[in-house]
């Protein structure tokens, strides 16, 4: 037993706070771990040394100011992470180590509403096909992301809109992933996954409050406040695409009428184009189509571009964030739709809102949420899992993914 003051509890502080300050930054020199930390080099140095001894650690030659240092990362051998994907139409899974190397992704078309029972069986299958695949021991498994594409109830666990994904009424997914793979699973909305893959390691690094905007089947948003990625009580904020644009406008599946989903989402918006360029026509071709010129498909990417720029105002007004990412295929038209969106910006936020805003592409594309998905099993895990050969607990973070 550890008293509290002791020796012993304040060797187990210090192995923590070397541990995170390595996991929120991917890799630290022992010099940069002691200024993060407000350690001594030389208690830094001793425990890196433990830590390496007992494999939660490695330690490679590196530079830093032309000088030679060692770089410190969390080690390949310490824990397999898995990140699991839904969205409406397709499924992606990853496996990634604690190097923050992704050892295996693979993406593939599903139609997430039609079942969770095949949705669930199609991950287990995809997620045991992957870990045979890079001969991981199933036991290295430290826990799973999960994404699905609708709002978590967070009392319940459960989808907290059934309008969303009608077949998966009454489902925890967290519970169902996890008593098929026998590891913790944890579960998000797609667009909170996406803001934290992009806020570690794509347009987001280095800022403490975005948005990120997901156009696809439907529109949300993920919030981040502070550095962390903010829920709200219930577990539904961020639900931009039911802020009402038009009281007259169509009816959205939320039984609203004239939501921004029904002016940006893919289901709304490709129909008014299949007339003319074919009922086969996805998100992705229009964006295509108006990069090379089609001025039908640029019109409607040049209007989607506004309409969701109107919801990012209410955003700047309620929440002033700093930047704006946006995700999903749409994000692909580059300035054909950013240049939109800053236009209604600057139209209707509150003028010192929308000068401190600045609007990016998503830089990990289809794979934010995925990313995110592992992040998010780093942040959520048990302290103890990690810290092997130490007696000390792991705190936790969310390094980034390559």
């Amino acid at each position: 037993m550890e008293t509290p003051g002791s020796q012993t509890s304040l060797h187990r502080a210090n192995l923590e706070r070397v541990v995170r300050a390595v996991r929120m930054a991917g890799s630290l020199t022992q010099a940069e771990i002691a200024r993060s930390t407000g350690l001594s080099a030389a208690t830094v140095s001793n425990i890196v040394r433990e830590l390496k001894d007992g494999g939660t650690v490695e330690v490679t030659p590196t530079s830093a100011g032309g000088r030679r240092a060692r770089s410190v990362s969390l080690s390949g051998d310490a824990g397999i992470v898995i990140g699991v994907d839904f969205g409406h139409t397709h499924l992606r899974v990853a496996v990634g180590n604690l190097a923050q190397q992704v050892l295996a992704e693979e993406a593939e078309p599903l139609d997430v509403d039609a079942s969770s029972e095949e949705g669930f069986g199609r991950a287990e299958a995809l997620v045991n096909r992957l870990i045979e695949a890079t001969g991981i021991a199933p036991g290295k498994v430290v826990g799973v992301g999960l994404g699905v594409p609708g709002p978590i109830d967070v009392e319940s666990g459960t989808l907290g809109s059934t309008a969303i994904l009608p077949g998966w009424k009454g489902i925890n997914p967290s519970e169902e992933l996890s008593a098929r793979l026998g590891v913790p699973v944890h579960v998000d909305n797609d667009a909170n996954l996406g803001a934290l893959g992009e806020l570690v390691w794509g347009s987001g690094r280095g800022v403490k409050d975005l948005a990120y905007i997901k156009v696809a089947s439907g529109v949300g948003a993920g919030l981040v406040i502070d550095g962390q990625i903010y829920r709200g009580p219930g577990g539904t904020a961020g639900e931009i695409g039911h802020i009402t644009l038009d009281e007259s406008g169509p009816v959205c599946r939320c039984g609203n009428r004239g939501c921004l989903e029904t002016f940006a989402a893919a289901r709304y918006v490709l129909p008014l184009l299949q007339p003319s360029h074919g009922a086969e026509l996805t998100m992705e071709r229009v964006v295509q189509l108006a990069r090379e010129g089609d001025p039908g498909c640029r019109r409607v990417v040049a209007d989607v571009g506004r309409h969701i720029g109107s919801g990012v105002a209410n955003l700047c007004n309620l929440l002033n964030p700093s930047r704006v990412v946006l995700g999903g295929d749409l994000a692909e038209a580059g300035e054909l739709v950013l240049g939109p969106i800053r236009e209604s910006v600057s139209r209707y936020a509150i003028p010192s809102a929308a000068r401190q805003l600045s609007v990016a592409p998503g830089a990990l594309g289809g794979r934010a949420e995925v990313l995110g998905a592992l992040a998010l099993v780093l942040s959520e895990m048990g302290d103890s899992t990690l810290l092997q050969g130490s007696d000390g607990a792991l705190p936790v973070g969310a390094p980034a993914f390559t």
